[in-house]
């Protein structure tokens, strides 16, 4: 009789109803119907309640093994895309089903980062916060461009080259196929400039998908362990700092990422320095310590650097006036998210070094709106906190001088 009723009932809205109203009445009417529904095929000793509960449970746990199978098998469409792409770019470049292990043998130079002292530093207590060891902490060197492979090792890597691997379950595993996928991409253009193979990077015009999901993979990883890092780091997210800035730094490879993966790099950007504002664990140095060294790391792009510096200046330029604001009313603050401004302040101090040092950044690419703001009202801002503020307003200081001393010209 239920059925008959509903039949009738929608019949009738759908001829009288059109358009956007036609959706709305559509979509109570099959909640009606699905009450009914519920109602009619109710087991006897059970509430309507209860029934729907399970009714629902039954459904989501179905709902969680499809979202695990598509999972792997995206997972493996993706594997074979970053294969299919790789041959193209490099048909030489064949990837053996060979050992594990044998990634060792074409893993990038390791003298940007020297794991075992990237361990060993981030496993003390935290309360070192000196600046030298906050921009050192992951034994970068000043010069990060990688050396020349040598033409006998070239070959030999050739020889063999590990699969690119699903990505697993784990956090830190879920690294190893992008990391995997673009250090092969980074291992094809040192040999193709070192003359020892013929590489077409035309192919990452004609398909970006596989980089576009590497990178994303890549930089989500990133971000689930800065997070809720966990200490020794391992060597998995060690290399994937390496590859990820080997990327953006890397002269012809950095221009395909950065025009398929920028508003991810912007966002991966946002969310450390999110990350950096919100942590309020008591020992939480050693982690602010990493991620402003990979913030730091990503300002080696002129283009990151560029976007990079207006977000910090936005950011602090933000938190000076409400903590002056709170000064002037006598009013409480954050002080955790006071101590954690600190970080933002060094990694823009860095960075603002590095435009002084000599580095060509044309003025067109640089927000000077946001430079504007942050000048604006900054003197009476010290004078104001300096007292009872006095590292913060040092802090600010230093900035607004290095941005005056800058060779940038605002718009």
């Amino acid at each position: 009789m239920e059925s008959y009723f509903f039949v009738f009932c929608f019949s009738n809205v759908i001829e009288l109803k059109g358009g956007r109203e036609n959706q709305v009445w559509y979509l109570k009417i099959s909640k009606l119907a699905l009450a009914f529904a519920i109602i009619h095929s109710k087991p006897p000793g059970k509430s309507c309640k209860e029934y729907t509960e399970h009714l629902a449970k039954t459904v989501s746990e179905q709902d969680f093994g499809w979202k695990s199978k598509v999972e792997v098998l995206e997972a493996e469409v993706l594997r074979l895309r970053q294969e299919l792409l790789l041959n193209k770019i490099c048909p030489r470049f064949c990837l053996e089903n060979g050992k594990p292990d044998a990634s060792a043998e074409i893993r990038l130079d390791q003298e940007c980062i020297n794991p075992m002292s990237y361990s060993s530093q981030l496993e003390d207590s935290g309360c070192d916060v000196s600046s030298d060891y906050a921009f050192d902490s992951l034994g970068i060197a000043s010069d990060f461009h990688q050396s020349e492979h040598n033409v006998d090792t070239s070959k030999r890597w050739l020889e063999r080259v590990p699969p690119l691997n699903l990505c697993c379950t784990g956090k830190e595993e879920r690294l190893t196929a992008p990391v995997q996928f673009l250090q092969h991409l980074l291992e094809i253009r040192k040999l193709s400039e070192g003359g020892i193979l013929q590489a077409d990077f035309t192919q990452l015009e004609n398909d970006s998908f596989a980089i576009c999901n590497s990178v994303s993979q890549l930089l989500d990883g990133l971000t689930v362990f800065y997070n809720s890092p966990k200490f020794p780091v391992s060597n998995v997210l060690t290399e994937a700092v390496c590859v990820l800035i080997s990327l953006i730094t890397d002269t012809k490879l950095s221009n395909h990422v950065l025009k398929k993966c920028f508003k991810k790099l912007e966002e991966f950007k946002k969310n450390l320095i999110q990350i950096i504002l919100r942590n309020s664990s008591v020992n939480r140095f050693q982690a602010l310590h990493a991620v402003s060294n990979t913030l730091v790391l990503l300002g080696r792009n002129n283009i990151l650097r560029n976007s990079l510096i207006s977000l910090l200046l936005s950011e602090v330029r933000q938190f000076a006036e409400q903590l002056l604001q709170a000064h002037q009313m006598q009013a409480m603050y954050d002080i955790t998210q006071y101590e954690n401004i600190f970080p933002l302040c060094m990694i823009l101090e860095q960075l603002l070094q590095n435009e002084t040092e000599g580095s060509s950044v044309s003025s067109s690419d640089y927000d000077g709106e946001e430079k504007i703001k942050f000048l604006k009202n900054l003197d009476q801002i010290i004078l104001h906190l300096s007292d009872e503020f006095t590292l913060f307003s040092l802090y600010l200081w230093r900035v607004s001088v290095l941005l005056n001393s800058a060779q940038i010209q605002i718009d």
